[in-house]
């Protein structure tokens, strides 16, 4: 029998996300290629990024070199907050306290993401959602960086991207773990879970405005993925333990890689398991 085509959803939970990493480092280890990956949110960055030729470790040591020196990511956030001309700030085109995500993208992000699906290694979809019709939009070919843009788009956080006459908004309001988005034909779904729950502070007994925005976020990304599980359960899902990061905690990426990476030996002892109980089956 032929190995189990395997699917790999990455799920959305902003910085928390970064321990997707881990989890492709385990694949890599194993000498295994996704048969198809969908990705919401930091799952779709990573995922479009995975799909397009970086192995995990490649993962691992571009996100340390990008996030691991806070004065180099003030200076790329100083870089992102300047209108890209000066006459988009006179045009009042610039809205303070949100980013662009394609801006971001641009700054951060670099070269280290193909530019069309078709360039992609390995089939991919991201997520996003139509913020009028309020729906999943499922985006697997054309321009990846629009895609990733839109997916990553978080409330608040980001303006919502205008693309093909449609607003889009982060995936994770709709899908934030997209695993009913693989084919059909993969043999075993594994489901990378990094929503967590709300962050309680020890010091304070209410959480401030903005902790409750991203809380009620993550509250309703929790709700959707639990009402999916009930439907249908992935093969392996697996629930990084990272529940004291928050969102917006990328300056910690360091951390939150060492504290995901027993993941990697954990996900290859699991799938190999899993492996075996398909091809004896």
């Amino acid at each position: 029998m032929n190995s189990p085509r395997i699917g790999i959803a990455l799920g959305g939970g902003g910085a928390r996300g970064l321990s997707h990493i881990p989890v492709l480092q385990a694949l890599d280890d194993m000498g295994i290629t996704p048969h198809a990956i969908t990705g919401t949110s930091i799952g779709a960055l990573i995922g479009a990024a995975y799909a397009g030729g970086m192995s995990g470790d490649q993962l691992e040591a571009f996100t340390l070199e990008t996030l691991g020196e806070w004065k180099k990511v003030l200076g790329k956030l100083v870089e992102v907050s300047m209108p890209k001309r000066f006459k988009d700030l006179l045009g009042g085109k610039s809205r303070l306290g949100q980013f662009d995500s394609k801006r971001v993208l641009e700054v951060f992000i670099g070269n280290a993401l193909k530019h069309d699906f078709s360039e992609l290694d390995i089939p991919f979809q991201a997520i996003a959602a139509d913020y009028f019709k309020a729906e999943e939009v499922r985006f697997s070919e054309g321009n990846l960086i629009d895609a990733v843009s839109a997916s990553i788009a978080i409330p608040f956080v980001f303006k919502p991207v205008h693309l093909n006459n449609t607003v889009l908004i982060d995936g994770g309001v709709v899908n934030p773990l997209p695993f009913d988005v693989l084919p059909d034909d993969c043999d075993l779904v594994i489901a990378v879970d990094v929503v967590g729950t709300p962050k309680r502070d020890d010091k304070r007994l209410l959480p401030s405005a903005t902790e409750s925005v991203f809380g009620a976020t993550q509250i309703l990304m929790r709700t959707i993925s639990q009402e999916k599980l009930k439907i249908r359960e992935p093969d392996l899902s697996i629930f990084p333990n990272i529940k004291q990061y928050q969102v917006l905690d990328f300056l910690k990426a360091r951390e939150i890689l060492e504290d995901s990476a027993s993941l990697r030996d954990m996900v290859k002892v699991e799938l190999d398991q899993k492996i075996e109980n398909y091809l004896s089956s």
